[in-house]
């Protein structure tokens, strides 16, 4: 595996909406695809493009569909063109109805004896250099402001796309406000986003669009030539609503950093798939992984059944009361995580789970044979999430725990957990952790992970380090709503399947 194909997977995987979750909440692609269309009116009202005869409205219909209806009103299928299904929110679109193209004059529009030294008239002619540098005050090659007026219409303006299009083919630069006015040279390609709110999606699925038509025409990834200026209007974009292009590009361009690290250094790509995981946990305890919804029941509420029904196990004797049992005040200035998104609320691990440390039994009791039930001292069967079957049994142990619990390590390593969807015994290197009030196992599961480096952190010893019951008790987590715990597993357990993925295409 290698950093180059990472890159197109993480890409391809961006390009078809799987990268990020979709938050229901966001603008839809269609509308700002709206106010693309009435830019491009205004630019043609104001007569700085003409109408384009091909110019058309890509549409999904109640039968699932795709359409495009043409300026003359004509409307056609066009679902052998789709080359895969959008998520809820985006749409497609022809490039040509998002911007406007301009390839630069032919050979014989400028030539070497046209060019003149620089001075305050003199105006500019941008190269491909320009282009591929990412640097626009490249180049020495100057034209009159005479020959400029049979040039102007290859005239490039602030924000707009200069593309170049022979010798390295296919990269792109924006062009800063501070520009000198100046025209393009036969080596480029001018584009002009109607609307510029989506240019770093628009430039990413061009980037995609060049590199993957290169790979079907050649066989390998370099880019022999643009597509041909007809057909490359025409080809299909996929667009998200604004606010997920904004996590899209984040999201690439911290995975970007990731990847050039591990470029620099002797890591693999193992290591980034790692990293990306701790991302992914990062942005769910800080609520910023799926959108807050205003009508789901706050988490003060559920932990206010929790602890109703805490009060009614104790009562009844199946679990006993802690020693230091409290509830946690968020102060006035915000002293823990910061801001917490709307409806949700601070806890103790105590609070939200049933807590059981795990004993030994004696060491006579312990088998090999089955005789008892199945006995776990430390992690040694633990997998990456759910644990395996371990080959030790005892009759002898009062520390079993119930199945759908979430196992602790509060020995080294410490923090380290796992699911156990069966009754097992649990020996002092362990402790168990049963949620309460419906919050599933894959939370509990999730949010452990999320925290292990602050049971690290208060971990102590000399022989060996570990934690103890109350270090479990007392540790405080962020606790969302009941309905935004069921989204954040499902994203979660969505984007890690995706990183898996990610490995497994590439091994």
């Amino acid at each position: 595996m290698n950093t180059k194909q990472l890159r197109q997977k993480i890409l391809d995987l961006a390009i078809r909406g799987k990268l990020v979750p979709q938050d229901p909440n966001d603008e839809p692609a269609s509308v700002l695809l709206e106010r693309v269309r009435a830019e491009k009116e205004k630019l043609i009202k104001e007569g700085k493009i003409k109408r384009n005869k091909k110019d058309s409205t890509v549409f999904k219909s109640d039968d699932k569909s795709h359409y495009e209806k043409l300026v003359d009103g004509t409307i056609k299928c066009i679902d052998d063109e789709i080359p895969f299904e959008l998520p809820g929110g985006w749409e497609w679109v022809r490039l040509d109805s998002i911007a406007f193209y301009k390839k630069g004059p032919f050979g014989s529009s400028i030539t070497k004896p046209m060019f003149i030294p620089d001075s305050d008239t003199a105006i500019k002619v941008y190269e491909q250099k320009n282009a591929i540098k990412k640097d626009d005050t490249l180049g020495s090659y100057f034209i009159s402001p005479e020959k400029f007026e049979e040039l102007k219409g290859f005239e490039v303006f602030p924000n707009d796309i200069i593309v170049s299009c022979a010798g390295t083919i296919g990269e792109t630069f924006i062009m800063p406000a501070t520009i000198r006015r100046g025209v393009i040279n036969q080596a480029l390609m001018r584009v002009m986003l109607y609307n510029t709110e989506m240019t770093d999606f628009y430039l990413l699925y061009f980037d995609y669009m060049l590199k993957n038509s290169a790979q079907n025409d050649s066989k390998g990834t370099a880019i022999k030539n643009i597509p041909p200026f007809e057909i490359l209007k025409q080809y299909l974009m996929p667009i998200p609503p604004l606010n997920e292009q904004k996590r899209i590009m984040n999201l690439l361009n911290d995975y970007e950093v990731q990847l050039k690290n591990i470029e620099n250094s002797e890591a693999d790509i193992s290591t980034f798939v790692i990293a990306a995981k701790q991302k992914i946990l990062s942005l769910a305890i800080r609520g910023k992984l799926v959108s807050q919804e205003p009508d789901d029941e706050p988490a003060s509420v559920l932990l206010d059944r929790i602890r109703t029904e805490r009060e009614a196990l104790i009562k009844a004797g199946k679990i006993k009361r802690g020693k230091s049992e409290s509830a946690v005040i968020k102060s006035d200035d915000n002293s823990y995580y910061g801001n917490l998104p709307n409806g949700w609320t601070l806890a103790k691990l105590e609070d939200v789970s049933n807590i059981i440390m795990g004993q030994s039994p004696p060491g006579d009791s312990v088998n090999d044979n089955t005789d008892g039930i199945e006995f776990h001292q430390g992690k040694i069967f633990f997998s990456e999430k759910y644990l395996s079957y371990s080959k030790q049994y005892t009759c002898e142990s009062n520390k079993i725990i119930d199945k759908n619990s979430v196992l602790l390590c509060i020995r080294a390593p410490v923090g380290i957990v796992n699911i156990v969807d069966r009754e097992i015994a649990i020996g002092r290197g362990l402790c168990a952790l049963t949620p309460l009030g419906d919050i599933s196992v894959e939370f509990v599961f999730h949010w452990l992970t999320a925290f292990q480096y602050s049971f690290v952190e208060q971990a102590t010893g000399t022989t060996f380090v570990a934690i103890t019951t109350e270090v479990v008790r007392q540790q405080i987590i962020p606790l969302p709503p009941l309905s935004e715990q069921k989204r954040i597993v499902k994203s979660l357990e969505n984007g890690f399947e995706i990183l898996d993925e990610i490995i497994t295409n590439l091994d």
